[in-house]
């Protein structure tokens, strides 16, 4: 019978009872009137229960009470009052012990959620650090050399301010990319969706970055069968800069002679799905899980050298995650590496 989900008050109840009755059973066995008994009983029922109850109220709500203060950790208003007053002590201790698990499993999710940020945030201040005090400490070191006496020399003059305004743009655009991704999480930068064919825009992409691919005799084409004009609904400019950060990136770690391939899929007839695949170093599978994060490289030396920032996967992310899209990566060392996102289609 105790074994229910009784709440306290009920409890303290049925426990008056059974004592009212043990005393009723013993008036009757040494052969006192029935209706003495009786009377005995429902006095002892009586007393029984407003004892239990005060003494469960008095110390085992009393804490429940600090329990719930605790796990709220605000300042009681008038209707957290009536809720402790008239609904917390209907509360059985099996619904009293899963509002405390539930904020338990509450409470360490937000604190694995904490820890997580906290190391992102470590990561990233330290990944910022690196990347911008690299083109500073070269700024530095030209202008300090000028200034020693090398601007006596004007072929040297020359090269000095060149390299130092080379890593003046590294710098800002580092800041552009930072400022273009706290946008588009914040959602403060608005997408303009307008209808377009995405072959057209794959082969301007391809087009505008024809000089660094014949730097290392890379082709571009667009995969046989996927040819045929698909109008999606996107930020044109957007979706553009998602391709040539792709494209870029192909270029960057693709083989000498190589070949850059895009794709474009019907899904069903909603949706788009748009690739972009190289045949170049590729990425071990270890790295793909973080590959879109900021800063991340699977190798930070050659990344470096690029001259990238580290941040062009994860703009596209943010690009392709503010349309309600999905973006995702494809990869095998030696073998190549492919990028796929989904765009809207538009309807007919």
């Amino acid at each position: 019978m105790f074994g229910k989900n009784y709440s306290p008050a009920q409890l303290a109840l049925i426990t008056a009872l059974l004592v009212s009755v043990a005393v009723g059973i013993c008036f009757l066995f040494f052969r006192i009137l029935w209706w003495h008994a009786l009377i005995a009983e429902a006095f002892v029922f009586l007393c029984s229960f407003l004892v239990f109850r005060e003494v469960l109220r008095r110390f085992v709500y009393r804490k429940i009470k600090l329990i719930y203060k605790f796990i709220y950790q605000t300042k009681a208003n008038k209707r957290e009052e009536f809720f402790y007053k008239n609904v917390l002590p209907q509360k059985t201790i099996e619904e009293v012990e899963e509002d405390v698990q539930e904020w338990a499993n509450k409470n360490h999710e937000e604190m694995e959620l904490l820890r997580a940020n906290e190391q992102y945030r470590k990561e990233f201040l330290q990944n910022f650090s690196h990347e911008i005090k690299t083109p500073i400490f070269s700024i530095q070191g030209y202008l300090n050399t000028l200034l020693s006496g090398a601007l006596e020399d004007e072929e040297l003059s020359v090269k000095f301010l060149t390299n130092a305004a080379r890593n003046i743009d590294r710098m800002v655009n580092l800041v552009n990319d930072i400022d273009e991704i706290s946008r588009l999480e914040s959602g403060t930068q608005p997408l303009h969706k307008t209808g377009f064919v995405i072959q057209d825009l794959i082969k301007e992409v391809f087009e505008s970055l024809q000089m660094p691919m014949s730097e290392k005799a890379i082709k571009s084409s667009i995969k046989k069968g996927c040819e045929a004009p698909i109008t999606v609904v996107a930020d044109h400019e957007k979706i553009r800069q998602v391709l040539t950060n792709l494209v870029v990136n192909a270029i960057k770690y693709g083989t000498q002679n190589g070949h850059i391939t895009a794709s474009v899929y019907k899904m069903g007839d909603s949706r788009v799905l748009i690739e972009m695949s190289d045949d170049g170093i590729g990425i071990a599978e270890e790295h793909l899980p973080r590959i879109f994060e900021r800063f991340y490289r699977t190798d930070t030396g050659r990344s470096r050298n690029s001259g990238g920032t580290g941040l062009g996967l994860a703009i596209c992310k943010h690009i392709v995650e503010a349309h309600n899209q999905t973006i995702h990566i494809r990869s095998k060392p030696t073998v190549g590496t492919t990028v796929g996102f989904t765009l809207q289609l538009k309807g007919k």
